[in-house]
Order: structure tokens, then sequence, then C-alpha cells
């Protein structure tokens, strides 16, 4: 049974809702206006209808043409490029087919590009990864802007895609709209082998040809990587705000399940148009403040990627919703760590499925007051449904209610006997600005840093400074320079294996950013997202090497220890950025780098 809701689920979400009132009435007045009686192709021109329907079989063209059967559009985010979207290659033709055998018809509207962040680490693509988020949802606009569908489904897993998709398509927030995740790999090379690689590689101890080898077998089929990084973190955040069918997020690929789970994802979508007897169900009727508080709670309690401090903001704000970081502080107060995945733990997705997964966690979190239930989903109103799991009886999908007990407490627990008391995620604040720091992987030891400063401008030069071994010692290294304004914010992924080594030598390190981290963050504290950035003139541009600084997770605090006449006297002097403009398709992300909007707002030119 449901408790009460928690009183700072309340009072947060009260706030949240007062802080929205216009911009989120504006939205639903969007909403209303776009819908249309009957279908949404009802009294459609000829010339338009006959170019909706020229490429499709004849028996299509008839229910299209009479307007009466709901018509549903796929957009895809299908390469081969990225494993865990290889999957999607068959999915059109398996829901075309179903939509068939069920009496009514889809079709693909369109494609959204989908980048691979472990490929462009380090690199300069990685300067186009927040902002194809972005692109994402601008594709998938123009993909639902044709407006014959009545329902959608969104086929997309990785790091931007799936924030991209949803910022998109609650532009239509009139459809009724199903996400369908494509589930992980199974597992490979443990992520705690693999990371021990890394790191021996970063002190010279094995070559390439071993690093490629490790890396190979822990990335090595079909499926989204088994960490729990941005990707993952995306498919728990669709099931708990109820875009997902319960249970589906973790289902591996190529499996009966998988597929059956894809077929009634159609289903869904069709039922919730109300064109077939159940209740209409739009998706800005399921995205509401309630929704996304949902959202943050799950973020929390598992331990989910710091890159959802700015892509939460940037979803939300797409519904007309707006959150901050003093939201995310204030519940990751009262929300337990309840789960144990790397990098915050040895175990993979997998296991966390295995162990319980979604729906254990959900219904623990639902037993204390510490979801809202009262919420609708794609399966209807309320969260019960999110409590079972899906399985085939005898060839046919089904759902049955999932253990009262974790199967394995080293990676999935109760709320009675958490991890920790608290999510984990920790707002930094102080004479530098701004900042996040998950400190759910990172040991108590280690929270509290107060050393020199090491500064650079550049990712590369912070690697130089370990490989010459200028970094033997207790440091705070400053990476600026890595704003959205400055480079589109990449991640910073490649200085987390040699930071690494140093604190395993005994230093105490640290790092601050006004970029990002991987979602997969890890043991080594981050002040990421620092705002001000470098290039808008934020404290973090006058720090100087030497200039002692204090990162407290514990306290909250982030401070420059210079006195406030001195360090407000000291010049800026901005580095020549020009070349962060050129090459690997930086020139056509110019207007998306000057219009961005900070990281608490989202880091997104849509709405700076």
């Amino acid at each position: 049974m449901n408790a009460p809701l928690h009183t700072t689920l309340a009072r947060v979400t009260q706030r949240i809702t007062d802080r929205s009132s216009d911009l989120r009435g504006q939205y639903l007045h969007t909403v209303e206006t776009s819908a249309k009686a009957g279908t949404q192709r009802a009294g459609m021109g000829c010339a338009n209808m006959a170019h909706t329907t020229a490429a499709l079989p004849a028996s299509d063209k008839l229910k299209i043409h009479a307007e009466k059967a709901p018509h549903l559009g796929v957009v895809t985010a299908y390469n081969d490029m990225l494993s865990a979207h290889q999957p999607y290659e068959h999915y059109p033709e398996l829901l075309r087919a179903h939509a068939r055998s069920l009496g009514f018809s889809a079709q693909v509207a369109g494609g959204v590009p989908a980048m691979c962040d472990g490929v462009t680490q380090g690199a300069a693509g990685m300067e186009l990864s927040l902002f194809s988020r972005d692109v994402i949802a601008l594709s998938t606009a123009v993909a639902l802007s044709h407006n014959v569908f009545d329902a959608a489904l969104m086929l997309g897993v990785c790091d931007k895609i799936v924030p991209g998709l949803f910022m998109g398509a609650l532009q239509f927030g009139h459809l009724s709209t199903v996400f369908v995740p494509a589930g992980p790999m199974t597992s490979g090379l443990s992520n705690d082998a693999k990371a021990k690689v890394r790191q021996q590689y970063a002190q010279g101890l094995v070559g390439r040809d071993a690093l490629l080898e490790s890396e190979a077998a822990a990335y090595h089929s079909p499926g989204t990587c088994t960490f729990y990084g941005t990707a993952n973190s995306n498919q728990m955040l669709m099931e708990i705000m109820g875009l997902h069918l319960p249970g589906s997020s973790f289902v591996n690929p190529g499996t009966e399940l998988r597929e059956a789970l894809t077929r009634a994802a159609m289903d869904r979508a069709f039922a919730n148009t109300g064109r077939t007897g159940a209740p209409r169900i739009r998706l800005a009727d399921i995205v509401t403040e309630k929704t996304i508080v949902n959202g943050i709670v799950g973020l929390l309690a598992t331990g989910g990627s710091t890159n959802h401090t700015i892509h939460l903001i940037a979803m939300a704000r797409a519904a007309g919703i707006l959150i901050d970081w003093d939201d995310f502080a204030e519940l990751s107060g009262v929300i337990p760590l309840l789960a144990r995945v790397y990098p915050n733990g040895k175990a993979d997705v997998n296991h966390f499925h295995a162990a319980g997964g979604m729906g254990f966690l959900m219904q623990e979190l639902l037993a204390h007051g510490l979801l809202h239930c009262d919420v609708k989903t794609v399966m209807g109103e309320g969260l019960a449904a999110y409590t079972q799991e899906p399985w085939l009886n005898d060839g046919t999908l089904a759902w049955r209610p999932v253990p009262s007990a974790s199967a394995d407490t080293a990676v999935l627990r109760p709320v009675s006997e958490p991890f920790s008391a608290d999510g984990g995620l920790r707002l930094l604040q102080g004479n530098l600005g701004r900042s996040v720091v998950k400190v759910s992987a990172v040991a108590p030891e280690h929270r509290v840093v107060r050393a020199p400063a090491v500064v650079v401008s550049d990712q590369q030069d912070l690697l130089a400074l370990f490989n010459a071994g200028k970094l033997e010692k207790d440091l705070i290294a400053v990476v600026r320079y890595q704003g959205p304004r400055a480079n589109g914010m990449p991640e910073l992924h490649k200085l987390t294996p040699p930071l690494a080594v140093l604190q395993d030598k005994g230093f105490k390190v640290a790092l601050v950013t006004d970029g990002r981290m991987s979602g997969a963050s890890g043991k080594v504290p981050a002040a990421i997202h620092l705002s001000p950035e470098a290039l808008a003139d934020g404290p973090i541009a006058r720090v100087q090497d030497g200039d002692m600084i204090t990162l407290d997770c514990e306290r909250g605090v982030l401070e420059v220890e210079v006195d406030a006449a001195t360090f407000a006297a000291r010049p800026v002097n901005h580095p020549d950025l020009g070349h962060n403009g050129h090459g690997t398709g930086r020139e056509l992300f110019g207007l998306f780098r000057q219009h961005a909007s900070t990281p608490e707002n989202g880091a997104s030119p849509l709405f700076g």
C-alpha cells in the first residue's frame, strides 16, 4: 500500500508548480489548440493526403483516406554506429505489420541523428554532442510537423537522443506517445576490470593492444552499454515517468520478450488515442510537474547521470515546467540511494534488472511516499502497473507482481536498508559560482579536498601535465573554457583515469570545471557545470595556478581562498578560442554556442 506523500516532495512540487504557472499555462494552451476533432488528418486537402500515402500499400491508403482509424508516426534514431540503436533497424517493419494486423496504419515519420559519445570522447566531435540534443528535438518536430499522426512512437536510447526526442515530442503534446527502448547488451567484461585497464594504460603499464582488447570485451554486442551512465539513466527516467511500458527498459535485444514488448508499445499508443474505446491519454497529460519530480527522484534513488542536471531541466522546460538545482538538492536530502550500479558499484544494469529492477525500485519508493502515485502513464491512471514485471506466458505477454524482496542487496536495496540516506547529488556554492557534484561513487574520505589549483583551458593540457609527471601532488584541476558558449560543453571523461591514478597514489585530488563529466562520473570528486562559465566572465576565469581552493561536498561549498578585492581586481584575459569553431562540423554550430542558456537553464539554444 502506498504511503502518504513525503512532505519534502509535496513542498518542492508545489514550488515548481507555482514557479511554472504562466509558462505551463501557455504550453497547455498550445496543446489544446493543436488537437483536432476526430483524427489529426480530418479535413486534410486531397493533394496533401495523396503525398502522405503515395508510397503505401493500397490497404493502408484506404484506411488513411477514410480518416477514421488512427495513424501512427515512428520517429527513429536508428543507426548501426551505436550498438544501442542497431536493434532498431527492423523495428519499422515489425511495427507496420503489427499496425495492419490491428486494422490501423503506421509510417516512419522521420529519422533523427544519434551520435556516440564513446566514439567522440576527447575528440573535436564531442563539442557537437550536447547540442545534438537540440538538433534531435528540432528533427523530431520536423518529422511530426506533417500533422497527419494520431500517435507516435519514439525509438531512442542513448545520451542526448532520448532528451531530444522528449523535447521535440512535447511540442506535439496533443498526441498519444510512447517511448520504445531496445535494451542493454548482455554482460561482458566487468566494468571494474575495464576501469583498471584504463588506469594501467594511463600509467603506461599496458599498451594499446591490451586496452583495445579490454574495451572490446566490455562493448561487445548490440544493445546499450551496460554501465549506469546517461543512456541507461534515460531508460530509467522514461519508465519512472510512465512513458515506457512497465519493466521494459532493461530487457535485452533480440529476445522474444523484447519483441513482444515492442508490439505492446504500439498497442498502448493506439489505445491512448481515444479512438479505440479506451480513455484518451496525451503526452501532455503524462508529463506534468509531478512526473518531472518523479524523474528527479528516480535519478537520485539510482545514482544516475549528472548529465540530467542539465537535460531534465531542458526536458521540463519543453513542457512549460521550470526546475533548478535547488530542487535537485532539496530532494536529494530525503531520497535514499537504493542502487549500486557501476560506476557507483561493481554491478551492471543486467544485474540491477535481475535483482528486481525498476519494478522493485518503484514499489519501494511508492511504499514510503517517495513518488507521486497520482499521475497518468501510458498504461493509464497511477503507477500500480509499474510495480509489475513482464513475462511470456506460453508465448503471450503478461505482467506479474515483482518480488517483495531484492534478489541481491549488494545491487538493489529496500528503503529500510539504503546504501546511503541521501541521493548523492549535491549543490556546491561559493565565490566560484554554482555547480553540482555526484558523490554516490566518491568515498567519504575523498569528499573534502583543499588543495592548490592547477589551471588549464583545454583537457589535453592537463593530460600533457600528467604524462610529464607534473601532477604528482595534492591538486584541484581547474579546467575552464569548457562551457556551452565556449566550446559546446564536451564531456571530460578522458580525465577520469589519470585523476583516479593520482588519487590512488594517496594525493588529494579533485576537478572543478565549467564543462561536463561523463554520465559515468566516478570516484574523483568533480564540481561540474560551474556557472557562470569562464567565457561569460565567471569567477573561474580569474583563478590562477596555486590559488588554494576548497571543494567540500559535505557542506556544499566551493571557494577560492583569495581576498575578495584582490580576486575581483584580477583581469580576465580570455584565450583565443577561434579553433573551437572550425572542423568536424563545428562551423555549423556557431549560433548554438552564441545562444546557449546556462547549464542550470538546460544549456539549450532553444530556450536561451
